[in-house]
């Protein structure tokens, strides 16, 4: 269980003080070096939270803060273009291709849709050469760029598994990585959202809804307030609260796919993206680890699955009209993680009114920073 932590920081958001929560910062440069002090630190933050930043200015990580950024101008000159060239393939599969606004449920429930369009890259398909990408990609000398982030991706996120490996004494095929090789068939995707104005999209697609990641690990990006988490255990599960965007750091979180395979030990983050400005245009950079397709392990309702059929369960609830995902097990959307307190959803819809942007100084006492959204 999760210690009780100091008082958060706070923002203003929708008419109330909403925690900023706090979190371990992880040094890539000795997790790269299996640091013993920094291996036991991350295992620590994944076993009690399930999240932390990742420091990646040092001279092993900065080559990922480039691609993250030459990424970040391919996703602007891609969303540009018109839908049809967006859309030229459509979702090829679930891990692959184009998805518009309002493809699946929005941050605040029924009667709400998801206010982004994305754009999803799988591993394997960069890996074979010749991918299934939109014209405007392909055609442009982008997909360099896309190789580029998904190798550092992968590197990064392989060492951070290893790290947990060695913290949890696993040796041989029970290493973590030893289910996520390169050369095995994986649903690892590169993942590229852009969140919309609420002037665009209107009110009634909204932000990404509560849940936890098909993932083993996520790896993600984002220079803009939006990203909610829920802490697990007593540090304060009953509110959602932000991340603050942390500059030089990735988010890096644990998906469902390493709790199991972790024998529940690990905490998978819940978590929801929420329009923060609802005037600006919102961009973040996901990597989603997964384990090789017919690894096993057990689910949280102790079934026996594959990590293939427990990402095509997800998935398909993901995009089930919300009606449908009433219906479903909580353990799908939320991996079996348990809520302490429900969010007013009804509340929270009814106070969504976009207004301008107003900040504040922050405090000296608790650093604060006020936003009217």
């Amino acid at each position: 269980m999760a210690p009780q932590i100091d008082a958060p920081q706070t923002v203003e958001w929708q008419g109330k003080r909403v925690p900023v929560w706090s979190m371990q910062t992880i040094n890539y440069g000795l997790l790269l070096s299996q640091d013993p002090a920094e291996v036991d630190k991350v295992l620590k933050a994944c076993l009690e939270d399930g999240y932390f930043y990742l420091d990646l200015q040092s001279i092993d990580g900065r080559r990922m803060l480039g691609d993250q950024q030459e990424t970040l101008k391919l996703m602007k000159r891609f969303f540009d273009a018109p839908i049809e060239a967006k859309n030229e393939f459509g979702l090829i599969s679930s891990h692959l291709g184009y998805e518009p606004v309002g493809s699946r449920t929005g941050a605040f429930g029924a009667g709400t849709k998801d206010g982004y369009e994305m754009l999803k890259v799988s591993r394997d398909e960069i890996q074979r050469g010749s991918p299934k990408v939109p014209s405007p990609i392909k055609n442009s000398g982008d997909l360099g760029v896309l190789e580029n982030t998904i190798g550092s991706c992968n590197t990064i996120t392989k060492v951070i598994l290893s790290a947990l490996s060695t913290g949890m004494n696993l040796t041989g095929a029970a290493r973590f990585e030893n289910s996520h090789r390169n050369d095995r068939p994986s649903t690892t995707t590169l993942s590229m959202m852009h969140y919309l104005p609420s002037d665009v999209t209107g009110n009634k697609k909204i932000g990404h809804q509560k849940h936890t990641d098909i993932s083993s690990l996520t790896l993600l990006f984002s220079e803009q307030w939006g990203l909610q988490i829920r802490p697990p255990g007593t540090c304060g599960a009953r509110e959602m609260g932000f991340v603050a965007p942390k500059p030089g750091c990735a988010f890096v979180h644990v998906g469902d796919s390493l709790r199991f395979a972790s024998g529940m030990k690990m905490q998978s983050c819940i978590h929801r993206v929420v329009p923060f400005n609802p005037s600006e245009h919102r961009y973040s950079i996901a990597y989603f680890l997964r384990a090789e397709d017919d690894t096993m392990f057990v689910d949280s309702e102790g079934r026996y699955v594959t990590a293939g059929q427990w990402h095509d369960e997800k998935f398909k609830a993901f995009t089930d009209p919300w009606q449908y995902q009433a219906m479903a097990p909580s353990s799908m959307i939320l991996g079996g993680m348990k809520e302490e307190g429900e969010d007013d959803i009804a509340g929270d819809m009814a106070a969504f009114e976009p207004s301008p942007v107003v900040a504040k100084e922050p405090q000296e006492e608790i650093k604060e920073i006020a936003v009217q959204a």
